[in-house]
């Protein structure tokens, strides 16, 4: 996931909603987020129960992960983690648009299986995916379209 997600930001950057974003700082972003989901242990996007702790089992991890690091780099990257979550800036909000298709992608392609395996239907894909439009309008309409592909192809449930 992660060599995947580092090359999604740079091929697709063109797709942000700003030309302006630091690819870098995005770069940055999607690779320490995953470091601290895959250390916290990563949930299934659809799994009630287990995303009730996922913030706080996060929160944890970043720290224990981060924390072992000198101090400067313990702060720059506790800072872009805290970014990248709160998406509270352009880059951020790119990162997680990223975060949130390369899943969709990867289920499209393994035909649903684990959409199949978990009973997912499609709105509650559109609505755990609705904020890739606040990272990227275009790769939004592509989530979309993929996600009818995805009933079309019958990979999906409708509903």
């Amino acid at each position: 996931h992660s060599w995947h997600i580092a090359l999604m930001a740079i091929l697709l950057s063109e797709y942000a909603n700003s030309l302006n974003i630091d690819l870098l700082k995005v770069i940055k972003m999607l690779l320490i987020h995953d470091l601290v989901e895959i250390y916290a242990g990563d949930t299934f996007a659809y799994d009630k129960v287990g995303n009730m702790h996922k913030e706080k089992r996060e929160r944890e991890a970043a720290k224990r992960i981060f924390g072992i690091l000198p101090e400067d780099q313990n702060e720059e990257l506790l800072s872009l983690w805290k970014e990248f979550e709160s998406m509270s800036t352009l880059e951020a909000r790119f990162a997680s648009a990223l975060d949130k298709l390369q899943p969709l992608i990867l289920s499209y392609n393994n035909k649903g299986w684990s959409w199949k395996k978990h009973g997912v239907a499609s709105n509650q894909i559109i609505e755990s995916k609705k904020d890739i439009a606040k990272g990227s309008e275009d790769l939004w309409e592509y989530t979309k379209t993929l996600i009818q592909k995805s009933i079309d192809e019958g990979f999906l449930v409708d509903g």
